[in-house]
Protein backbone atom coordinates (compact mmCIF):
# COMPACT_ATOMS: atom_id res chain seq x y z
CA UNK A 1 0.00 0.00 0.00
CA UNK A 2 2.89 2.51 0.90
CA UNK A 3 4.45 1.68 -2.86
CA UNK A 4 1.57 2.64 -4.59
CA UNK A 5 0.61 5.61 -2.08
CA UNK A 6 4.01 6.76 -3.18
CA UNK A 7 3.63 6.27 -6.91
CA UNK A 8 0.74 8.08 -6.96
CA UNK A 9 2.07 10.69 -5.26
CA UNK A 10 4.72 11.19 -7.82
CA UNK A 11 2.42 10.97 -10.12
CA UNK A 12 0.11 13.48 -8.94
CA UNK A 13 3.50 16.13 -8.35
CA UNK A 14 4.71 15.30 -12.12
CA UNK A 15 1.32 16.61 -13.17
CA UNK A 16 0.99 19.65 -10.89
CA UNK A 17 4.41 20.32 -12.36
CA UNK A 18 3.32 19.85 -15.71
CA UNK A 19 0.42 22.25 -15.11
CA UNK A 20 2.84 24.98 -13.87
CA UNK A 21 5.27 25.01 -16.51
CA UNK A 22 2.20 24.70 -19.00
CA UNK A 23 1.50 28.03 -17.42
CA UNK A 24 4.68 29.23 -17.48
CA UNK A 25 5.02 28.57 -20.77
CA UNK A 26 1.21 30.44 -21.70
CA UNK A 27 2.48 33.44 -19.39
CA UNK A 28 5.71 34.18 -21.84
CA UNK A 29 3.82 33.28 -25.26
CA UNK A 30 1.63 35.88 -24.30
CA UNK A 31 4.25 38.43 -23.30
CA UNK A 32 5.97 38.14 -26.75
CA UNK A 33 2.10 38.68 -27.43
CA UNK A 34 1.92 41.69 -25.76
CA UNK A 35 5.34 43.13 -26.65
CA UNK A 36 4.75 42.54 -30.68
CA UNK A 37 1.90 44.50 -29.83
CA UNK A 38 3.95 47.19 -28.38
CA UNK A 39 5.94 47.35 -31.44
CA UNK A 40 3.36 47.54 -33.57
CA UNK A 41 1.58 50.37 -31.99
CA UNK A 42 4.56 52.26 -32.40
CA UNK A 43 5.62 51.43 -35.83
CA UNK A 44 2.10 52.52 -36.65
CA UNK A 45 2.32 56.01 -34.96
CA UNK A 46 5.58 56.67 -37.05
CA UNK A 47 4.03 55.58 -40.14
CA UNK A 48 1.07 57.96 -39.39
CA UNK A 49 3.44 60.57 -38.75
CA UNK A 50 5.76 60.05 -41.86
CA UNK A 51 2.79 60.95 -44.50
CA UNK A 52 3.05 64.46 -43.00
CA UNK A 53 6.83 64.67 -42.87
CA UNK A 54 6.83 63.87 -46.23
CA UNK A 55 4.96 66.44 -46.93
CA UNK A 56 6.22 68.88 -45.18
CA UNK A 57 10.06 68.51 -46.70
CA UNK A 58 8.28 68.40 -50.14
CA UNK A 59 6.75 71.96 -49.93
CA UNK A 60 10.61 73.05 -49.49
CA UNK A 61 12.66 70.64 -51.25
CA UNK A 62 10.09 68.98 -53.84
CA UNK A 63 12.99 68.47 -56.38
CA UNK A 64 13.59 65.62 -54.23
CA UNK A 65 11.33 63.47 -55.27
CA UNK A 66 13.15 59.93 -55.48
CA UNK A 67 13.80 60.16 -51.71
CA UNK A 68 10.39 61.10 -51.40
CA UNK A 69 8.98 58.28 -53.11
CA UNK A 70 11.37 55.65 -51.35
CA UNK A 71 9.81 56.48 -48.23
CA UNK A 72 6.65 56.40 -49.06
CA UNK A 73 6.72 52.95 -51.55
CA UNK A 74 9.00 51.71 -47.83
CA UNK A 75 6.07 53.09 -45.81
CA UNK A 76 3.56 50.82 -47.38
CA UNK A 77 5.43 48.22 -47.62
CA UNK A 78 6.11 48.08 -43.61
CA UNK A 79 2.70 47.97 -42.99
CA UNK A 80 1.78 45.04 -45.46
CA UNK A 81 4.86 42.68 -43.90
CA UNK A 82 4.29 39.39 -42.61
CA UNK A 83 6.73 38.17 -40.23
CA UNK A 84 9.02 39.52 -37.62
CA UNK A 85 11.90 39.05 -39.97
CA UNK A 86 10.50 40.69 -42.63
CA UNK A 87 9.30 43.63 -40.76
CA UNK A 88 12.49 44.22 -39.14
CA UNK A 89 14.07 44.31 -42.74
CA UNK A 90 11.70 46.79 -43.92
CA UNK A 91 11.64 48.70 -40.75
CA UNK A 92 15.65 49.03 -41.22
CA UNK A 93 14.88 49.89 -44.85
CA UNK A 94 12.37 52.63 -43.39
CA UNK A 95 14.54 54.17 -40.73
CA UNK A 96 17.64 54.89 -43.43
CA UNK A 97 15.29 56.24 -45.93
CA UNK A 98 13.99 58.44 -42.93
CA UNK A 99 17.37 59.33 -42.24
CA UNK A 100 18.20 60.68 -45.85
CA UNK A 101 14.88 62.52 -46.11
CA UNK A 102 16.20 64.23 -42.93
CA UNK A 103 19.44 64.97 -44.29
CA UNK A 104 17.91 66.24 -47.74
CA UNK A 105 16.11 68.67 -45.00
CA UNK A 106 18.87 69.94 -43.63
CA UNK A 107 20.08 71.63 -46.68
CA UNK A 108 17.13 73.98 -45.91
CA UNK A 109 17.89 76.04 -43.50
CA UNK A 110 14.07 77.70 -43.89
CA UNK A 111 12.71 74.35 -43.34
CA UNK A 112 14.54 73.58 -40.68
CA UNK A 113 13.62 76.70 -39.14
CA UNK A 114 9.38 75.76 -39.58
CA UNK A 115 7.40 74.94 -36.86
CA UNK A 116 6.06 71.89 -38.47
CA UNK A 117 9.33 71.23 -39.11
CA UNK A 118 10.44 70.89 -35.81
CA UNK A 119 7.04 69.80 -34.11
CA UNK A 120 7.23 66.72 -36.43
CA UNK A 121 11.24 66.08 -36.24
CA UNK A 122 10.76 66.28 -32.34
CA UNK A 123 7.57 63.73 -32.28
CA UNK A 124 9.52 61.36 -34.96
CA UNK A 125 12.18 61.45 -32.29
CA UNK A 126 10.40 60.66 -29.43
CA UNK A 127 8.42 57.67 -31.30
CA UNK A 128 12.08 56.38 -32.31
CA UNK A 129 12.61 56.39 -28.42
CA UNK A 130 9.50 54.73 -28.21
CA UNK A 131 9.95 51.75 -30.57
CA UNK A 132 13.73 51.05 -29.43
CA UNK A 133 12.07 50.47 -25.67
CA UNK A 134 9.45 48.48 -27.28
CA UNK A 135 11.86 46.38 -29.05
CA UNK A 136 14.23 46.23 -25.88
CA UNK A 137 10.85 44.94 -23.76
CA UNK A 138 9.72 41.97 -27.04
CA UNK A 139 13.33 40.93 -28.11
CA UNK A 140 13.24 40.52 -23.68
CA UNK A 141 10.25 38.14 -23.39
CA UNK A 142 11.37 36.55 -26.91
CA UNK A 143 14.57 35.38 -25.19
CA UNK A 144 12.74 34.57 -21.89
CA UNK A 145 10.46 32.16 -24.14
CA UNK A 146 12.91 30.84 -26.13
CA UNK A 147 15.07 29.89 -22.98
CA UNK A 148 12.02 27.99 -21.47
CA UNK A 149 11.33 26.22 -24.69
CA UNK A 150 14.70 25.12 -24.96
CA UNK A 151 15.10 24.19 -21.44
CA UNK A 152 14.88 20.55 -19.44
CA UNK A 153 12.30 20.05 -18.18
CA UNK A 154 10.05 22.61 -19.46
CA UNK A 155 10.63 21.16 -23.47
CA UNK A 156 8.95 18.30 -22.68
CA UNK A 157 6.24 20.41 -21.85
CA UNK A 158 6.79 22.54 -24.81
CA UNK A 159 6.91 20.00 -27.41
CA UNK A 160 3.97 18.41 -26.13
CA UNK A 161 1.91 21.34 -26.56
CA UNK A 162 3.59 22.54 -29.46
CA UNK A 163 5.33 25.68 -28.48
CA UNK A 164 7.78 27.27 -30.58
CA UNK A 165 10.85 29.89 -30.43
CA UNK A 166 9.57 33.42 -31.22
CA UNK A 167 11.81 35.27 -33.34
CA UNK A 168 13.58 38.29 -32.27
CA UNK A 169 13.19 41.35 -33.95
CA UNK A 170 16.92 42.75 -35.08
CA UNK A 171 18.45 45.29 -37.54
CA UNK A 172 19.74 42.92 -40.18
CA UNK A 173 21.91 46.01 -42.24
CA UNK A 174 25.02 45.81 -40.38
CA UNK A 175 25.41 49.77 -41.52
CA UNK A 176 22.72 50.26 -38.86
CA UNK A 177 24.52 48.94 -36.16
CA UNK A 178 27.63 50.73 -36.74
CA UNK A 179 28.47 53.36 -34.18
CA UNK A 180 27.89 57.54 -35.47
CA UNK A 181 30.38 59.14 -36.79
CA UNK A 182 30.59 62.10 -34.73
CA UNK A 183 33.05 65.44 -35.32
CA UNK A 184 33.38 68.51 -33.97
CA UNK A 185 33.25 71.56 -35.92
CA UNK A 186 36.18 73.67 -34.34
CA UNK A 187 35.70 76.68 -36.39
CA UNK A 188 32.07 77.65 -34.56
Amino acid sequence: MTSFTIILALLALAVVAGVLIYNALVTKKNLVEEGWSGIETQLKRRADLIPNLVETVKGYAGHERDVFDRVTRLRAETLKSGTVQERAEKEGLLTGAIGRLMAVAEAYPQLRASESFIALQRDLSAIEDQIQLARRYYNGTVRNLNIAIESFPSNLVAQTFSFRKAEFFEIEDTHDRALPKVSFDTAR
